[in-house]
């Protein structure tokens, strides 16, 4: 599922009750039904210099990348988290203020208790920039954290399956197969490839010197491997394993411990216990700062909307905010009619046109005006987008 709003704002023209009920008619209509359209409205903030707003808008610009970024990382950990098939409940997972997303962007009204509007403009931005790299930085600890033993949990697990030449081999050695307290003598645990049995039954005692003729005899099989005792002297152990390699006969680093399969019961009951708890903390912590980054994204939007407005239209600010979510394969459409509507709002000659023009007008111009007003990145009102593709691919 994806989330597109646009918000946009234009002039109040004395009487904003009416410039919006006006605009909502163009393209949310029983004659023009092309979409969602809410009010925005956004508090009157301080403004301070029209040199500090430049800079400002600048400043905005980036962070609203920034805040993007930290909500769509949210949303791949929640994804992620929840796991492949996700899909259904990533949607009714994500909420800001227990609030859908929908219902919040159309219900939208500015947090005061959180974000002081007796602040300045600058300040503002520093609050909610700290907000969100607060919580960037908090999440990336504990990804850092669960990723950790969620690692060693997958190394334990991996230890469970696989063939006699990978596989943990605890469960299948038992102590008589093994000598054990001999200060010169040790057992090694050997994976023969089946179709080397025969080799290695004749090759084994002779591999190196101070092998005990006579000491293997297979104690488990696979589809693929059996596994093999053989009894030497410690000092040729290493020379032995390096012996075996050449002959495709794997040694495997095993100690007799009659309470290794115990401890290796107790590990993974214990690693999968603590993931399971971490993953939990990690996708509840994860679904509450969605909800306050995204929430710190559209006050952001709010913000550029106030100051991209008193820059266009000038002081004192007299403007409607308006959230429009387009329906589908409807956005050209859209654009295309308030383009021509609100064309004047962009200043040049021909932009004006499609204000003022009237049936005795020169039609050159107004096919200027047609190919002027077609370009996708020309928006004669303020305008800001805001989409979020929850169904995007990791």
């Amino acid at each position: 599922m994806s989330y597109q709003y646009w918000f946009v704002s234009i002039p109040g023209e004395s009487n904003r009750t009416v410039t919006f009920q006006n605009f909502k008619a163009k393209i949310a209509s029983a004659q023009n039904d092309l979409s969602e359209v809410s009010p925005l409205p956004i508090p009157d903030f301080k403004i301070g210099t029209l040199d500090t707003l430049v800079l400002l808008s600048e400043d905005l610009a980036k962070q609203d990348v920034l805040f993007e970024n930290s909500v769509v990382k949210l949303v791949d950990t929640i994804r992620s988290l929840l796991g492949p098939e996700s899909s259904t409940k990533l949607t009714s997972t994500l909420s800001v203020n227990e609030k859908t997303i929908d219902s919040y962007l159309k219900t939208f009204q500015w947090n005061t208790m959180k974000y002081r509007t007796d602040k300045s403009l600058v300040e503002l931005s520093q609050t909610l920039g700290a907000e969100v790299s607060s919580i960037d930085n908090l999440m990336k600890n504990r990804l850092a954290s669960y990723s950790v033993v969620k690692g060693n949990l997958q190394g334990i697990q991996r230890r469970e399956i696989g063939n006699l030449a990978s596989r943990n081999i605890v469960p299948y050695v038992k102590k008589a197969h093994v000598v054990l307290d001999s200060e010169y003598l040790e057992t090694l645990i050997v994976a023969v490839p089946k179709t080397l049995y025969k080799e290695w039954l004749n090759k084994y005692e002779s591999l190196t010197h101070m092998v005990v003729p006579r000491s293997s005899q297979k104690i488990a099989e696979d589809d693929e491997y059996g596994l093999f005792t053989v009894t030497l002297f410690r000092r040729i152990a290493e020379d032995f394993t390096n012996k075996c390699r050449e002959e495709r006969f794997t040694v495997r680093d095993f100690k007799y411990s009659e309470d290794a399969l115990e401890e290796q019961r107790r590990e993974l009951e214990e690693t999968g216990a603590s993931e399971k708890e971490l993953w939990a903390n990690l996708l509840r912590l994860a679904k509450t700062n969605f909800g306050e980054v995204f929430q710190a994204w559209t006050h952001l939007k709010c913000v550029r909307v106030f100051v991209e407005s008193v820059l266009r239209y000038g002081l004192p600010p007299d403007f409607v905010g308006i959230a429009i979510k387009p329906k589908p394969k409807q956005e050209k459409k859209i654009q295309d009619i308030l383009k021509r509507q609100y064309g004047y709002l962009g200043g040049s000659p021909n932009d004006r046109l499609g204000h003022q023009g009237s049936s005795n007008e020169d039609t050159s111009a107004d096919d200027g005006l047609v190919v002027g007003l077609a370009d996708k990145d020309y928006h004669p009102f303020v305008f800001f987008s805001l989409k979020l593709d929850v169904e995007r691919q990791l």
